[in-house]
């Protein structure tokens, strides 16, 4: 009986050895594929098999912080060698005008900056453009009713900002976040509805707006010319400076 228990032990060691070496070499070969997947560098033959056992019971499923920031810092390497993320080299137009740039146009503003055109209607110049006859504001209006009737004979563009209007000749309510396009020609009345306490639309109006009456007939207008004299008399009068306007004006 001795002997046919030794004679087995014999015969199963080799194999069990066998086996404990596939285990050591199919861990070792995970831990380079990974290594190489996520681009690091390992030593893994170096390691001891005690390591590989333990690591064999984990799954390396992200790369590691350092990697992460060796990588970002490749990407950013990459982009300043990049010439399409390097600022153009050459020299602008002799004749180009210099942009408009404002940081926010409805947060921290100056009251001083909107300039009253009625009681409860008001405009806060963006762009005056007396060289191509257009300009772009903001129009605001505090509390509900009609506005004004008007036609324009070039295209305009409106996205609301706040509160809401319509016109009466549309089925259609402009709320917040709408865009509006206003073909030349078209005469509209613009309505704030009840319950809007303020309305900030930013227009973008290309020649004149022409007051009209119910038949149509044109009774008044205003373009840029006309709002840049309301704004250069306005801010003169609040303390800012006639001059203050020019940096709208292109």
């Amino acid at each position: 009986m001795r002997q046919q228990s030794h004679c087995l032990r014999l015969y199963f060691l080799p194999l069990l050895y066998t086996a404990l070496c596939y285990y050591k070499i199919s861990v070792h070969a995970f831990l380079v594929s990974s290594s190489h997947r996520y681009g690091k560098s390992s030593n893994v033959s170096a390691r001891p098999a005690s390591f590989l056992a333990s690591s064999s019971a984990k799954t390396d499923t992200a790369p590691t912080t350092a990697a992460t920031e060796q990588q970002q810092e490749m990407e950013a390497q990459t982009k300043k060698n990049d010439e399409q993320y390097q600022p153009y080299r050459g020299p602008q137009a002799s004749e180009a005008l210099p942009e408009i740039f404002i940081p926010s146009v409805l947060e921290d503003i100056d009251e001083r900056l909107w300039v009253p055109q009625t009681d409860s209607v008001s405009f806060r110049p963006l762009c005056l453009c007396t060289s191509s006859g257009y300009y772009v504001n903001l129009l605001r209006v505090r509390g509900s009713g009609v506005l004004s009737r008007h036609k324009h004979p070039g295209p305009v563009h409106g996205h609301v900002l706040k509160g809401k209007w319509r016109y009466l000749e549309h089925d259609w309510e402009a709320k917040e976040g709408s865009f509006v396009f206003e073909p030349p020609g078209e005469i509209h009345t613009l309505v704030v509805p009840e319950g809007v306490d303020e309305m900030i639309t930013l227009f973008h109006v290309t020649g004149a707006l022409l007051y009209c009456d119910v038949d149509g007939n044109v009774i008044g207008g205003e373009d840029v010319f006309t709002k840049l004299e309301l704004a250069k008399k306005h801010y003169a009068a609040v303390g800012l400076g006639e001059d203050f306007v020019t940096q709208f004006v292109r």
